[in-house]
């Protein structure tokens, strides 16, 4: 089998500028209207660190190295908040959750640690981890805002590295044994409404758990996952996949034993899905973003494609 580069890997090696990638190596809803700014402006996608439609569904929000890019109606913008890098970025229905590093020049606190914004990224406060820790791989459910993130080291709130779970904002981080989950964790994703089920998308295998991280089981296999969703049906998974080929998958892991579904991927070279994100408010409209910075919108569940940004040059 061929693998896919790691998210880490793919990001530095964009930023470097190459040309190719290489062989594989191994509450009240948010305020619909807030922090929008120069709309039509020109927007470059320098990394691609997130993916996630607003609560009214008119608004494709993008964190990338410098800040958050916003598409919507047809038109690119930027929110005018800080020019954070945004990492480890996720929303649910009432708020904004991410991690990562100050705006370069600043004399902020690096890294900015777990951070929360419920005005559409206008503004964003700290919640705890400041200068101690950046999440490059967080969740959040999008009724519960349960946070599930991977430490990558230890800090003040999480005694080892591995995989922790927050319900009340990061004041209580909860350590998850992880029992059964197999490979490098490149993507997670937290239930909509239950915060006892969290799935992994890893190097080996796509993995499911219904007891807060405790114990995993697999329920895809025979590829790498790279990046993992929930339909907002609360029944189904959407992840992408490599195996030589870049997949798109759609798959029910409760209530019903329905085959997987493929969905068919825009022409796709040396690229896989990095992120899925489906529209709160028209369930049947998808986003996926790729390694290589290409983002693209269906309407009709998958089944066509219309590219929005190629290569990080937005359209």
């Amino acid at each position: 089998m061929r693998h896919f580069p790691t998210r880490r890997l793919a990001a530095a090696l964009l930023a470097a500028a190459a040309t190719m990638l290489p062989a594989w190596a191994a509450g009240p809803a948010m305020p619909a209207m807030a922090g929008i700014a120069a709309a039509g402006a020109p927007v470059e996608l320098m990394h691609v660190h997130g993916l996630a439609f607003g609560p009214d569904g008119t608004r494709l929000y993008i964190p990338d190295h410098h800040g958050v890019a916003v598409y919507s109606a047809g038109r690119w913008s930027t929110l005018p908040s800080a020019s954070n890098d945004y990492m480890g970025f996720t929303a649910t229905r009432t708020a904004f959750y991410s991690s990562g590093h100050p705006a370069p020049g600043t004399n902020a606190v690096n890294p900015i640690g777990l951070v929360k914004s419920t005005d559409g990224g206008r503004t964003w406060h700290t919640l705890g981890l400041r200068g101690e820790s950046d999440f490059h791989v967080m969740a959040a459910g999008y009724a519960s805002n349960a946070v599930y993130a991977m430490a990558m080291e230890r800090n003040s709130r999480m005694p080892e590295p591995g995989l922790y779970g927050t319900v009340d904002d990061g004041f209580v981080w909860k350590h998850a044994a992880a029992d059964g989950l197999e490979g490098e964790v490149f993507a997670l994703a937290v239930h909509p409404t239950d915060p006892r089920i969290v799935a992994a998308a890893t190097k080996s295998g796509l993995y499911l758990s219904t007891d807060a991280g405790a114990h995993f089981r697999a329920v895809a296999g025979n590829a790498q996952f790279l990046s993992v969703a929930f339909d907002l049906d609360g029944k189904h998974l959407w992840y992408g996949s490599y195996d030589g080929q870049p997949h798109l998958t759609r798959i029910a892991f409760a209530g019903g034993s329905s085959a997987p579904q493929a969905v068919a991927l825009p022409p796709l070279r040396e690229d896989a899905v990095a992120y899925v994100a489906q529209n709160p408010a028209r369930r049947g409209e998808l986003a996926i973003a790729t390694f290589r910075r290409d983002v693209y919108l269906s309407l009709d569940g998958g089944r066509s494609w219309k590219q929005i940004a190629a290569a990080g040059r937005t359209r």
